[in-house]
């Protein structure tokens, strides 16, 4: 994976500018032992979509509502349901370094953080390729806790997903995943081709997040 150091920098709050040279070189140190411990796995698997009235959404295996979602997924009839994790090695690295070195315990965490959404993006390039040979094209990623999609259906697509025997994902009461850097979402497949990338930051209405990619 090509690792993005401008995104690492964003999650560490940096926005547009750059680190100096202690931060660069524990930034090299830290996706250096995160590679090596990570253990990337996903899945996913495809139902019909109906867009329901009043942004309801009925995926065949739950419903849902979210006057964003339902924007994002406009003129799809089909969904695919998405997990990732880097693994449960990653989580011990980070308990490692904020036990020991906070410093590059903060580091790591971003790094890891673009390290799970690099993945992701490959994987969804694959499906992407996959899907546009048959004449479909993806919406963009869009997962629970974005705009108004709750945070609750991580529950209905992890069980769906069977994540916890297939990847190892599971879900805490308080509807963290474990390990900690993981990732579900949705994507639409659609007949027509979309109009732009859009996607995360971009989908998000919070325009004052100290985290937002300029």
């Amino acid at each position: 994976m090509e690792i993005s150091r401008k995104e690492i920098l964003r999650y560490l709050g940096y926005g547009n500018k750059e680190g100096d040279e202690q931060v660069s070189a524990l930034i090299e140190e830290a996706l250096e032992e995160l590679l090596a411990a990570a253990t990337p796995k996903s899945i996913y698997r495809s139902y019909p979509l109906t867009l329901l009235p009043e942004n309801e959404i009925d995926f065949t295996v739950f419903r849902t509502r979210s006057r964003n979602l339902s924007k994002n997924l406009a003129d799809c009839e089909e969904v695919i349901l998405f997990a990732a994790t880097l693994g449960t090695g990653v989580d011990v690295l980070l308990h490692k370094y904020t036990r020991l070195q906070m410093s590059k315990a903060v580091i790591m965490q971003a790094a890891a953080a673009a390290v799970i959404e690099e993945y992701c993006d490959g994987e969804n390039r694959k499906l992407k390729q996959e899907y546009e040979a048959k004449g479909l094209y993806l919406r963009p990623r869009f997962s629970p806790g974005y705009g108004d999609f709750s945070l609750e259906c991580q529950k209905e697509i992890t069980t769906v997903l069977e994540t916890p025997k297939r990847i190892g994902i599971m879900l805490t009461e308080s509807l963290l995943m474990t390990p900690s850097k993981s990732v579900t979402a949705v994507m639409g497949v659609s007949k027509k081709p979309y109009r732009c990338e859009i996607k995360g930051c971009e989908s998000c209405e919070k325009l004052d997040c100290a985290y937002r990619r300029q």
